[in-house]
């Protein structure tokens, strides 16, 4: 049976850090203002079959995408056109492209750590694309298309490692923070338990965290913690060393086969099309400096 397109739009803006949400907003999105926006093309002349979700959101011209709001590179709010930026965001596009729906059929709602698997199921976005991490413990109640990037967990330290942080390792007796809900933070209580961890909801307030002395380290994916050194690499380095391997998805109601299937089909085709290397290069890699790797094999489950 196909899980019905959302009912409504629900914003939940978290509060992010005024200052890092400065600096990280002018290095991400400086990127994307250098790359001269999205490059998805819509498509004029999609067809569904009748009664899937990829019919109801092309009819109705408009879909409703959770992304992260604080996260340079990947999901980050524009503070002057007020929509977000990134790879994610690029992905998300390239979706609502392929079902013939514009730029202007598009609403963003932030999705933090927390919320992503609640907003999903109560249909309050018709998908998530947010530094999404599959694994089994989620699909038990949202389905996953992708993985469409692999990350890995990693810790961000002050500039210069004051405390000495190499690895994972190194953090007990330390005070590292990350995110509720995540899965570096769940990493760190089951296998590192001598850390002490500190929780937030966003990580622009771990990094406040680590730039005030509250914490010794943040600790989360790589690329996450790549952005906001970029914001701020006179305060923050990485230890470089990750540790985990985390594979980004995106999210959708549990159960609905054939909307999985499309966005795999499409994710597939910006592999091959070179849209995706494309985004990556636009965003995340002109942040990082790296140019797009080679692509994930997508799970068909």
């Amino acid at each position: 049976m196909r899980i019905p397109r959302s009912l409504a739009a629900l914003a939940a803006v978290a509060t992010v850090g005024i200052a890092l949400t400065a600096c990280s907003s002018e290095a991400g999105n400086q990127a994307a203002q250098n790359a001269g926006g999205s490059g998805a093309a819509v498509a004029t002349d999609a067809t569904f079959p009748a009664g899937t979700t990829m019919a109801d959101l092309h009819t109705a011209g408009k879909i409703t995408i959770g992304t992260k709001f604080d996260q340079p590179g990947f999901g980050l709010l524009n503070p002057t056109t007020k929509k977000p930026e990134g790879f994610d965001v690029e992905m998300g596009r390239l979706i609502a492209a392929k079902l013939g729906i514009p730029e202007d059929g598009i609403t963003w709602t932030e999705t933090v750590s927390a919320n992503r698997e609640a907003f999903i199921q109560n249909h309050q976005v018709d998908l998530v694309v947010a530094t999404y991490t599959i694994n089994d413990k989620r699909k038990q109640v949202v389905d996953f298309a992708g993985p469409y990037y692999e990350a890995g967990q990693d810790i961000m330290v002050a500039k210069g490692n004051p405390k000495g942080i190499t690895g994972p390792d190194a953090l007990a007796g330390k005070n590292v923070c990350s995110v509720e809900g995540s899965t570096p933070a769940q990493n760190i209580r089951d296998n590192y338990p001598q850390a002490q961890l500190t929780l937030f909801d966003v990580y622009s307030k771990c990094a406040d965290a680590l730039t005030n002395g509250q914490v010794d380290a943040v600790t989360t994916d790589n690329v996450i913690l790549t952005g906001l050194v970029a914001g701020n690499p006179q305060g923050f380095e990485l230890v470089g060393k990750p540790f985990t391997k985390e594979p980004y998805g995106i999210g959708l109601a549990k159960g609905d086969n054939d909307f999985r299937g499309f966005i795999n089909d499409t994710l597939q085709g910006s592999f091959d099309d070179g849209s995706w290397a494309d985004a990556w290069n636009r965003t995340a890699g002109a942040i990082s400096g790296t140019p797009a790797p080679t692509p994930p094999t997508i799970d068909r489950y």
